[in-house]
């Protein structure tokens, strides 16, 4: 595996979290952030492939400087290039690595208005009669633990920014309305540790939300996506996949902090 990312699981067939059942135009229509008169600093986690490539692409555009940060520093690096970014290198399970990136970006921009947590793995999947302690640690470490880590060792350097904000990359997978709702992806599928992973992790959202009032907090669900990860089963194009996020890191002011987002709007979460 070349970075983290995170992203649906595969099932043919299916409507994504999103509940567009088929590939449209894009949602998004969203205006650049003014940020005290430069350029908005974003830095996206498991950017090199996917959601998190598809979202620098579409920030770069925006008008973003985007610092692309992945744990494979050979398709880090290619992706940087190909986009116009600043390669970090990051491996979110790896403190070391974690503060490595933080002081990286200390040194080269001393701020980051935008902090994106998209890296993740999906995990075991399916009959769970085997499923280890390790198993469900691993994902965890990626997806729960990984966001702990980055938002930690980058808050210094997002509380320099007149707008912070901190986007966490769930999905509908961690719902149990979803999830028990028969006309939806989420209901038909068995992922008990990438499941657990994203429930904890919007969770974790609202926490972080309600505690950190200077800095805006949302997650937001992609919906079920076409990438190499899924063999490109989505129903939706990794563009449309990154509506919400993209419309998140391009609001602005004034928005509410503790939400989850698809690309259809807010959502409620239980």
């Amino acid at each position: 595996m070349s970075g983290h990312e995170t992203d649906c699981l595969s099932l043919p067939g299916a409507r994504g979290g999103s509940r567009f059942p088929t590939v449209v135009p894009s949602l998004a229509h969203f205006a650049a952030r003014a940020n005290d008169g430069r350029m908005t600093i974003t830095f996206i986690t498991g950017a090199n492939k996917g959601l998190g490539h598809e979202t620098a692409r579409r920030l770069i555009e925006h008008g973003h400087t985007v610092l692309l940060g992945a744990r494979d520093a050979k398709a880090g690096t290619a992706a940087a290039a190909e986009l116009g970014a600043r390669f970090v290198q990051i491996d979110v399970t790896d403190d070391e690595s974690v503060v490595a990136a933080a002081a990286d970006v200390e040194q080269h921009e001393s701020v980051i208005d935008v902090l994106i947590n998209n890296a993740g793995v999906h995990g075991p999947h399916g009959d769970p009669s085997g499923l280890t302690g390790a198993d469900i640690l691993n994902v965890l470490d990626v997806n729960l633990v990984g966001v702990v880590r980055t938002t930690t060792a980058f808050l210094p350097l997002l509380r320099r920014s007149a707008d912070p904000v901190i986007i966490n990359v769930s999905s509908s997978m961690g719902s149990l309305a979803a999830t028990h709702d028969l006309s939806r992806a989420e209901s038909k599928v068995i992922a008990p540790a990438y499941t657990s992973s994203k429930a904890a992790l919007t969770m974790l959202t609202t926490q972080y939300a309600k505690a950190l009032t200077d800095v805006r907090i949302n997650a937001a669900d992609p919906g079920y996506t076409a990438t190499d990860l899924n063999d490109n089963t989505g129903p939706q194009t990794v563009t449309e996949g990154t509506d919400a996020i993209v419309g998140l890191a391009t609001e602005g002011p004034g928005h509410r902090s503790g939400r989850f987002v698809d690309r259809a709007g807010e959502i409620k979460w239980s």
